[in-house]
Protein backbone atom coordinates (compact mmCIF):
# COMPACT_ATOMS: atom_id res chain seq x y z
CA UNK A 1 0.00 0.00 0.00
CA UNK A 2 2.74 2.27 0.95
CA UNK A 3 4.43 1.47 -2.05
CA UNK A 4 1.50 2.54 -4.32
CA UNK A 5 1.06 5.55 -2.57
CA UNK A 6 4.15 6.62 -3.29
CA UNK A 7 4.36 5.74 -7.23
CA UNK A 8 1.15 7.73 -7.06
CA UNK A 9 2.83 10.92 -5.75
CA UNK A 10 5.58 10.75 -7.97
CA UNK A 11 3.30 10.22 -10.78
CA UNK A 12 1.08 13.52 -10.24
CA UNK A 13 4.35 15.75 -9.40
CA UNK A 14 6.20 14.81 -12.65
CA UNK A 15 3.33 13.27 -14.73
CA UNK A 16 5.82 10.33 -16.29
CA UNK A 17 4.80 9.90 -19.92
CA UNK A 18 4.36 6.22 -20.37
CA UNK A 19 7.87 6.01 -22.62
CA UNK A 20 10.25 8.47 -21.61
CA UNK A 21 12.94 9.83 -24.47
CA UNK A 22 16.09 8.63 -23.63
CA UNK A 23 19.73 9.79 -25.63
CA UNK A 24 23.10 8.24 -24.48
CA UNK A 25 26.05 9.46 -26.42
CA UNK A 26 29.85 8.21 -26.36
CA UNK A 27 32.75 10.66 -26.96
CA UNK A 28 36.28 11.47 -26.44
CA UNK A 29 39.05 13.52 -27.42
CA UNK A 30 42.55 11.67 -28.35
CA UNK A 31 45.16 14.44 -28.67
CA UNK A 32 48.88 13.53 -28.56
CA UNK A 33 52.35 15.18 -30.05
CA UNK A 34 55.75 15.81 -29.20
CA UNK A 35 57.40 18.34 -26.76
CA UNK A 36 60.69 19.88 -26.30
CA UNK A 37 61.12 21.70 -22.98
CA UNK A 38 64.79 23.50 -21.91
CA UNK A 39 65.87 21.58 -19.29
CA UNK A 40 63.52 17.88 -20.11
CA UNK A 41 63.00 15.86 -22.17
CA UNK A 42 62.08 15.88 -25.49
CA UNK A 43 58.99 13.05 -25.38
CA UNK A 44 55.72 11.86 -26.67
CA UNK A 45 53.05 13.54 -24.87
CA UNK A 46 48.96 13.55 -24.24
CA UNK A 47 46.75 16.02 -24.02
CA UNK A 48 48.97 18.74 -25.63
CA UNK A 49 45.66 21.06 -26.55
CA UNK A 50 43.61 18.88 -24.57
CA UNK A 51 43.19 16.42 -22.31
CA UNK A 52 42.53 12.86 -24.04
CA UNK A 53 39.46 11.69 -22.51
CA UNK A 54 36.49 8.93 -23.25
CA UNK A 55 33.47 10.21 -21.66
CA UNK A 56 29.60 8.89 -21.54
CA UNK A 57 26.44 11.62 -21.02
CA UNK A 58 23.33 10.96 -21.20
CA UNK A 59 19.49 12.92 -20.80
CA UNK A 60 15.70 11.18 -20.22
CA UNK A 61 13.40 13.74 -21.05
CA UNK A 62 10.81 13.44 -17.89
CA UNK A 63 7.95 15.79 -19.04
CA UNK A 64 6.75 19.17 -17.72
CA UNK A 65 10.40 20.77 -18.59
CA UNK A 66 12.61 18.05 -16.25
CA UNK A 67 15.19 16.06 -17.46
CA UNK A 68 17.15 13.39 -15.93
CA UNK A 69 21.00 14.03 -16.88
CA UNK A 70 24.55 12.02 -16.55
CA UNK A 71 28.06 12.41 -17.09
CA UNK A 72 31.16 10.19 -16.68
CA UNK A 73 34.32 11.33 -17.86
CA UNK A 74 37.74 9.14 -17.83
CA UNK A 75 41.35 10.17 -18.54
CA UNK A 76 43.12 8.51 -20.81
CA UNK A 77 47.19 8.91 -21.30
CA UNK A 78 47.60 8.09 -25.01
CA UNK A 79 51.51 8.48 -24.46
CA UNK A 80 51.21 5.29 -21.90
CA UNK A 81 47.83 4.07 -21.96
CA UNK A 82 47.25 4.68 -18.21
CA UNK A 83 45.13 7.70 -16.02
CA UNK A 84 47.91 9.06 -13.94
CA UNK A 85 50.01 11.26 -15.92
CA UNK A 86 53.66 12.67 -14.03
CA UNK A 87 55.39 15.94 -14.66
CA UNK A 88 57.21 16.57 -18.05
CA UNK A 89 60.46 16.76 -15.83
CA UNK A 90 62.13 15.16 -13.08
CA UNK A 91 63.76 18.72 -11.87
CA UNK A 92 63.46 19.31 -8.20
CA UNK A 93 60.52 21.83 -7.07
CA UNK A 94 63.19 23.37 -4.29
CA UNK A 95 60.31 25.28 -2.67
CA UNK A 96 59.87 22.40 -0.15
CA UNK A 97 63.25 22.60 0.97
CA UNK A 98 63.72 26.54 1.87
CA UNK A 99 64.47 26.91 5.04
CA UNK A 100 65.20 23.25 6.08
CA UNK A 101 68.89 24.45 6.91
CA UNK A 102 66.71 25.12 10.52
CA UNK A 103 66.33 21.82 11.31
CA UNK A 104 70.32 21.25 12.49
CA UNK A 105 70.15 22.53 15.35
CA UNK A 106 67.89 18.95 16.14
CA UNK A 107 69.87 16.76 14.07
CA UNK A 108 72.14 17.34 11.13
CA UNK A 109 70.21 14.39 9.47
CA UNK A 110 66.83 15.74 9.32
CA UNK A 111 67.38 17.76 6.67
CA UNK A 112 68.92 15.72 4.43
CA UNK A 113 66.19 12.82 4.59
CA UNK A 114 63.46 15.64 4.26
CA UNK A 115 64.99 16.52 1.17
CA UNK A 116 64.81 12.60 0.01
CA UNK A 117 61.28 12.07 1.21
CA UNK A 118 60.11 15.42 -0.81
CA UNK A 119 61.75 14.46 -3.92
CA UNK A 120 59.48 12.37 -5.70
CA UNK A 121 60.23 11.86 -9.27
CA UNK A 122 58.10 10.39 -11.42
CA UNK A 123 55.48 10.22 -9.10
CA UNK A 124 51.65 10.82 -10.15
CA UNK A 125 51.08 14.77 -10.71
CA UNK A 126 47.95 14.12 -11.66
CA UNK A 127 44.36 11.75 -10.60
CA UNK A 128 46.49 10.66 -7.44
CA UNK A 129 43.19 8.96 -6.38
CA UNK A 130 43.74 6.69 -8.91
CA UNK A 131 39.82 7.51 -9.85
CA UNK A 132 38.41 5.55 -12.69
CA UNK A 133 36.26 8.86 -14.26
CA UNK A 134 38.73 11.35 -12.81
CA UNK A 135 36.94 14.23 -15.14
CA UNK A 136 34.19 14.23 -14.11
CA UNK A 137 31.27 12.33 -12.58
CA UNK A 138 27.99 13.38 -12.27
CA UNK A 139 24.16 13.02 -12.20
CA UNK A 140 21.41 15.36 -12.03
CA UNK A 141 17.97 16.87 -12.73
CA UNK A 142 16.89 19.60 -15.09
CA UNK A 143 14.03 21.58 -14.07
CA UNK A 144 11.89 24.35 -14.71
CA UNK A 145 13.80 26.80 -12.51
CA UNK A 146 17.74 25.67 -12.79
CA UNK A 147 19.14 22.67 -12.57
CA UNK A 148 20.92 20.29 -9.40
CA UNK A 149 23.65 18.29 -10.25
CA UNK A 150 25.48 15.60 -7.57
CA UNK A 151 29.01 14.13 -7.87
CA UNK A 152 32.49 15.46 -9.22
CA UNK A 153 32.04 18.50 -11.27
CA UNK A 154 34.34 21.22 -12.85
CA UNK A 155 34.33 24.30 -10.45
CA UNK A 156 32.04 27.28 -10.90
CA UNK A 157 35.63 29.77 -10.43
CA UNK A 158 37.41 27.49 -12.71
CA UNK A 159 34.93 27.87 -15.26
CA UNK A 160 35.64 31.71 -15.29
CA UNK A 161 39.36 30.94 -15.36
CA UNK A 162 39.30 28.45 -18.09
CA UNK A 163 36.22 30.77 -20.12
CA UNK A 164 39.43 33.90 -19.79
CA UNK A 165 42.33 31.52 -21.38
CA UNK A 166 43.53 32.43 -24.75
CA UNK A 167 44.83 28.64 -25.04
CA UNK A 168 41.47 27.18 -23.73
CA UNK A 169 43.28 25.36 -20.71
CA UNK A 170 45.51 23.68 -23.17
CA UNK A 171 49.35 23.43 -24.69
CA UNK A 172 52.34 25.18 -23.90
CA UNK A 173 50.55 28.53 -23.22
CA UNK A 174 47.79 27.48 -20.75
CA UNK A 175 47.53 30.51 -18.28
CA UNK A 176 47.83 27.95 -15.65
CA UNK A 177 51.23 26.93 -16.12
CA UNK A 178 52.01 30.51 -13.90
CA UNK A 179 49.42 30.55 -10.93
CA UNK A 180 50.27 27.47 -9.08
CA UNK A 181 51.73 30.07 -6.12
CA UNK A 182 55.97 29.70 -5.84
CA UNK A 183 55.33 25.27 -4.64
CA UNK A 184 54.74 24.70 -8.33
CA UNK A 185 51.86 22.05 -9.37
CA UNK A 186 51.39 20.47 -5.92
CA UNK A 187 50.16 24.21 -4.64
CA UNK A 188 47.07 24.46 -6.76
CA UNK A 189 46.37 27.99 -7.89
CA UNK A 190 42.73 27.19 -8.39
CA UNK A 191 40.49 24.01 -7.27
CA UNK A 192 39.72 23.06 -11.40
CA UNK A 193 37.14 20.21 -9.84
CA UNK A 194 35.32 19.23 -6.56
CA UNK A 195 34.01 16.03 -5.40
CA UNK A 196 31.48 15.14 -2.98
CA UNK A 197 29.27 18.28 -4.03
CA UNK A 198 26.12 19.55 -5.28
CA UNK A 199 25.73 22.45 -7.43
CA UNK A 200 22.82 24.14 -8.56
CA UNK A 201 23.09 25.96 -12.35
CA UNK A 202 20.56 28.23 -14.16
CA UNK A 203 20.32 29.82 -17.07
CA UNK A 204 18.18 32.33 -18.60
CA UNK A 205 17.50 32.93 -22.17
CA UNK A 206 19.09 36.90 -21.98
CA UNK A 207 22.58 35.26 -21.80
CA UNK A 208 22.59 35.52 -17.60
CA UNK A 209 23.63 32.43 -15.82
CA UNK A 210 24.78 31.48 -12.24
CA UNK A 211 25.79 28.63 -10.59
CA UNK A 212 26.30 27.81 -7.01
CA UNK A 213 28.10 24.87 -5.30
CA UNK A 214 28.55 23.18 -1.93
CA UNK A 215 31.21 20.32 -0.77
CA UNK A 216 31.12 18.33 1.52
CA UNK A 217 33.74 16.83 3.83
CA UNK A 218 36.17 15.00 1.56
CA UNK A 219 34.93 17.94 -1.34
CA UNK A 220 37.47 19.39 -3.41
CA UNK A 221 40.37 18.51 -6.04
CA UNK A 222 41.99 15.87 -4.08
CA UNK A 223 39.14 15.30 -1.82
CA UNK A 224 40.94 16.94 1.12
CA UNK A 225 38.54 19.76 2.26
CA UNK A 226 36.30 19.74 5.29
CA UNK A 227 34.27 21.90 2.90
CA UNK A 228 34.04 23.73 -0.14
CA UNK A 229 31.87 26.89 -1.34
CA UNK A 230 31.96 28.29 -5.08
CA UNK A 231 29.86 30.60 -7.07
CA UNK A 232 29.72 32.21 -10.03
CA UNK A 233 27.34 35.14 -12.67
CA UNK A 234 28.08 34.44 -15.95
CA UNK A 235 26.48 36.16 -19.21
CA UNK A 236 27.04 34.42 -22.98
CA UNK A 237 25.34 36.45 -25.13
CA UNK A 238 26.24 39.20 -28.49
CA UNK A 239 29.45 37.76 -28.71
CA UNK A 240 30.17 37.95 -25.20
CA UNK A 241 31.35 35.14 -22.70
CA UNK A 242 32.08 37.00 -19.49
CA UNK A 243 31.83 35.96 -15.83
CA UNK A 244 32.78 36.36 -12.12
CA UNK A 245 33.87 32.90 -10.10
CA UNK A 246 34.80 32.12 -6.37
CA UNK A 247 36.25 29.37 -5.05
CA UNK A 248 36.62 28.55 -1.09
CA UNK A 249 37.88 25.49 0.71
CA UNK A 250 38.78 24.65 3.76
CA UNK A 251 41.14 22.47 5.34
CA UNK A 252 41.27 19.04 7.67
CA UNK A 253 40.61 21.20 10.54
CA UNK A 254 38.31 23.47 9.12
CA UNK A 255 40.43 26.48 8.68
CA UNK A 256 40.00 28.89 5.23
CA UNK A 257 42.27 27.43 2.99
CA UNK A 258 42.78 28.03 -0.72
CA UNK A 259 40.64 31.20 -1.76
CA UNK A 260 40.14 32.29 -5.37
CA UNK A 261 38.29 34.88 -7.04
CA UNK A 262 38.53 34.97 -11.22
CA UNK A 263 36.56 37.65 -13.61
CA UNK A 264 36.95 38.05 -17.44
CA UNK A 265 36.15 36.14 -20.28
CA UNK A 266 36.27 36.76 -23.98
CA UNK A 267 34.90 38.93 -27.07
CA UNK A 268 34.29 37.48 -30.25
CA UNK A 269 34.32 40.12 -33.19
CA UNK A 270 34.59 38.68 -36.99
CA UNK A 271 37.60 37.11 -37.22
CA UNK A 272 39.03 37.90 -33.82
CA UNK A 273 37.92 36.86 -30.55
CA UNK A 274 39.38 38.78 -27.47
CA UNK A 275 40.21 37.37 -23.80
CA UNK A 276 41.23 39.08 -20.62
CA UNK A 277 41.23 37.38 -17.17
CA UNK A 278 42.20 38.48 -13.87
CA UNK A 279 42.68 35.95 -11.13
CA UNK A 280 43.65 36.04 -7.24
CA UNK A 281 44.51 33.59 -4.73
CA UNK A 282 45.28 32.65 -1.23
CA UNK A 283 46.43 30.22 0.34
CA UNK A 284 47.36 30.51 4.33
CA UNK A 285 46.17 27.06 5.19
CA UNK A 286 47.35 24.16 2.50
CA UNK A 287 46.15 21.00 2.84
CA UNK A 288 48.96 19.49 1.63
CA UNK A 289 50.53 20.34 5.51
CA UNK A 290 48.86 16.83 6.70
CA UNK A 291 50.86 14.84 3.49
CA UNK A 292 53.76 16.76 4.93
CA UNK A 293 53.59 15.78 8.33
CA UNK A 294 52.82 12.48 7.48
CA UNK A 295 56.28 12.20 5.67
CA UNK A 296 57.83 13.37 9.18
CA UNK A 297 56.30 10.59 11.19
CA UNK A 298 57.14 7.86 8.76
CA UNK A 299 60.68 9.14 7.90
CA UNK A 300 62.04 11.39 10.42
CA UNK A 301 60.39 10.60 13.91
CA UNK A 302 61.60 7.74 14.03
CA UNK A 303 65.08 7.98 14.34
CA UNK A 304 64.54 11.22 17.02
CA UNK A 305 62.62 8.24 19.79
CA UNK A 306 66.06 8.50 21.80
CA UNK A 307 65.38 12.30 22.02
CA UNK A 308 63.17 14.51 24.64
CA UNK A 309 59.55 14.97 23.79
CA UNK A 310 60.13 18.17 24.11
CA UNK A 311 62.88 18.12 21.66
CA UNK A 312 60.82 16.01 19.83
CA UNK A 313 57.52 18.13 19.44
CA UNK A 314 60.13 21.39 19.14
CA UNK A 315 61.54 19.71 15.56
CA UNK A 316 57.99 18.87 14.37
CA UNK A 317 56.83 21.82 15.13
CA UNK A 318 59.27 24.14 13.48
CA UNK A 319 59.34 21.57 10.42
CA UNK A 320 55.11 22.46 10.16
CA UNK A 321 55.93 25.95 10.12
CA UNK A 322 58.79 26.07 7.34
CA UNK A 323 55.83 23.55 5.22
CA UNK A 324 53.41 26.35 6.50
CA UNK A 325 55.90 29.10 4.91
CA UNK A 326 56.64 27.25 2.03
CA UNK A 327 52.85 26.36 0.64
CA UNK A 328 51.97 30.17 1.79
CA UNK A 329 50.17 31.41 -1.14
CA UNK A 330 48.58 35.12 -2.06
CA UNK A 331 49.21 36.43 -5.65
CA UNK A 332 47.14 37.90 -8.41
CA UNK A 333 47.48 36.94 -12.28
CA UNK A 334 46.12 38.67 -15.07
CA UNK A 335 46.01 37.43 -18.72
CA UNK A 336 45.72 39.05 -22.24
CA UNK A 337 44.97 37.33 -25.41
CA UNK A 338 43.52 37.06 -28.98
CA UNK A 339 42.38 34.60 -31.77
CA UNK A 340 42.57 35.58 -34.92
CA UNK A 341 41.10 33.22 -37.88
CA UNK A 342 42.69 32.93 -41.04
CA UNK A 343 41.84 30.07 -43.61
CA UNK A 344 41.21 26.63 -41.95
CA UNK A 345 42.86 27.95 -39.28
CA UNK A 346 43.99 30.35 -36.28
CA UNK A 347 46.62 31.81 -34.55
CA UNK A 348 46.34 32.48 -30.81
CA UNK A 349 49.01 34.66 -29.02
CA UNK A 350 48.92 35.67 -24.66
CA UNK A 351 50.69 37.75 -22.35
CA UNK A 352 50.54 36.23 -18.59
CA UNK A 353 51.64 37.87 -15.46
CA UNK A 354 51.81 36.63 -12.38
CA UNK A 355 52.63 38.84 -9.43
CA UNK A 356 53.43 36.74 -5.76
CA UNK A 357 53.04 38.58 -3.20
CA UNK A 358 55.08 36.50 -0.60
CA UNK A 359 58.24 37.16 0.80
CA UNK A 360 59.82 35.47 -2.00
CA UNK A 361 58.44 37.25 -4.55
CA UNK A 362 58.69 34.97 -7.39
CA UNK A 363 57.12 36.82 -10.22
CA UNK A 364 56.39 35.22 -13.69
CA UNK A 365 55.71 36.14 -17.32
CA UNK A 366 53.96 33.94 -19.52
CA UNK A 367 54.39 34.86 -23.57
CA UNK A 368 52.63 32.69 -26.03
CA UNK A 369 52.66 31.75 -29.53
CA UNK A 370 50.40 29.31 -31.42
CA UNK A 371 49.13 28.02 -34.82
CA UNK A 372 46.12 25.61 -34.95
CA UNK A 373 44.62 24.63 -38.49
CA UNK A 374 41.73 22.49 -39.05
CA UNK A 375 41.85 19.60 -41.25
CA UNK A 376 38.09 18.87 -40.54
CA UNK A 377 35.45 19.90 -38.01
CA UNK A 378 36.61 16.76 -35.99
CA UNK A 379 40.72 16.96 -36.90
CA UNK A 380 43.23 19.52 -36.05
CA UNK A 381 46.69 19.93 -35.89
CA UNK A 382 48.61 23.02 -34.15
CA UNK A 383 52.12 24.05 -33.37
CA UNK A 384 52.82 26.24 -29.93
CA UNK A 385 55.99 28.04 -28.27
CA UNK A 386 55.90 29.32 -24.86
CA UNK A 387 58.57 31.48 -22.63
CA UNK A 388 58.68 31.94 -19.03
CA UNK A 389 60.87 34.46 -17.67
CA UNK A 390 60.73 33.77 -13.61
CA UNK A 391 62.44 36.29 -11.11
CA UNK A 392 63.63 35.01 -7.78
CA UNK A 393 62.29 31.70 -6.40
CA UNK A 394 60.15 30.69 -8.78
CA UNK A 395 60.73 28.09 -11.25
CA UNK A 396 57.60 27.72 -13.63
CA UNK A 397 58.04 25.12 -16.62
CA UNK A 398 55.51 24.96 -19.33
CA UNK A 399 53.31 22.02 -19.56
CA UNK A 400 49.92 20.97 -21.62
CA UNK A 401 46.96 20.63 -21.33
CA UNK A 402 47.63 17.14 -20.35
CA UNK A 403 50.58 16.95 -18.16
CA UNK A 404 51.67 19.55 -15.76
CA UNK A 405 55.56 21.51 -16.40
CA UNK A 406 57.02 20.88 -13.67
CA UNK A 407 59.97 22.78 -12.88
CA UNK A 408 62.90 24.67 -13.96
CA UNK A 409 66.63 23.51 -13.73
CA UNK A 410 67.03 26.08 -11.27
CA UNK A 411 65.34 28.91 -9.30
CA UNK A 412 64.67 32.26 -11.90
CA UNK A 413 65.59 30.58 -14.94
CA UNK A 414 63.61 30.62 -17.72
CA UNK A 415 61.23 28.15 -18.78
CA UNK A 416 60.69 27.39 -22.59
CA UNK A 417 58.63 24.76 -24.51
CA UNK A 418 58.03 23.80 -28.11
CA UNK A 419 55.14 21.42 -29.35
CA UNK A 420 53.65 19.96 -32.63
CA UNK A 421 50.39 17.89 -31.87
CA UNK A 422 47.22 16.49 -33.57
CA UNK A 423 43.71 16.51 -32.11
CA UNK A 424 40.80 14.47 -32.50
CA UNK A 425 37.29 14.74 -31.42
CA UNK A 426 34.64 11.87 -31.79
Amino acid sequence: MNKCLIAGLIGSCFALPALAQTSVQIYGIADAGVLWQKGGPTKIVSGGADGSRIGFKGTEEIGNGYKAIFNLEARIELDTGTQQPTLINDNRGLYLERGLNALDRFSPAIAPGLRAALYQPGAPAVNQERALFDRTAMVGLVTPVGAVLLGRMYTPGYEVFAAADAFESGMVGNWGHVTGGTAGFTALGADIRSQESIQYRIAHPSGFGGSLMYGARGSGYLGRYNKFRGGAITYKANGFDLGLGYNHGYDQQNRPSLRTLTVGGSYTMDAFKFFAGFHSQRNKNSVLIADYLGAWDQRIAPALNAAPVAVRTAARDTFEGIMRANTLQDANSYQLGAHYKIGSGRIMASFAHQNDRTVSNSDADMFALAYDHFLSKRTDVYVAGSLIKNDNAAQYSPGTAGSPGGFTRTPGEDGRAFQIGVRHRF
